[in-house]
């Protein structure tokens, strides 16, 4: 699936994002502080395909995210797709 589709293509609205966010917040401060980074540089710039890699990036336990942000681990499964693999990519740059 190299190919992306028109509606992955699109920006979500206001509202989508600010509940977006709100789904983003974590409880282990490292997590924030990633995903905080993360929407100062890109949260104006979101398409639904990247929200949809960051909702299913938001399912994860506090941990298994951490692991995935600082390269512990690299994603597998249904999780190993492209959404989410561009997602991972951008949050490790927003760190820095």
């Amino acid at each position: 699936m190299t190919s992306t589709s028109p509606v992955a293509d699109q920006t979500p609205d206001a509202d989508v994002l600010r509940r977006l966010r709100w789904r983003c917040r974590r409880g282990l401060l490292e997590n924030d502080l990633f995903i905080d980074k993360f929407f100062e540089q890109h949260g104006e710039s979101l398409t639904t395909g990247l929200v949809q890699g960051l909702l299913q990036l938001m399912d994860l336990s506090d941990n298994d995210l951490l692991d995935l942000l600082l390269a512990r681990k690299e994603p597998e499964g249904e999780l190993a797709n492209q959404e989410v693999m561009q997602v991972l990519s951008m949050m490790r740059v927003a760190k820095a």
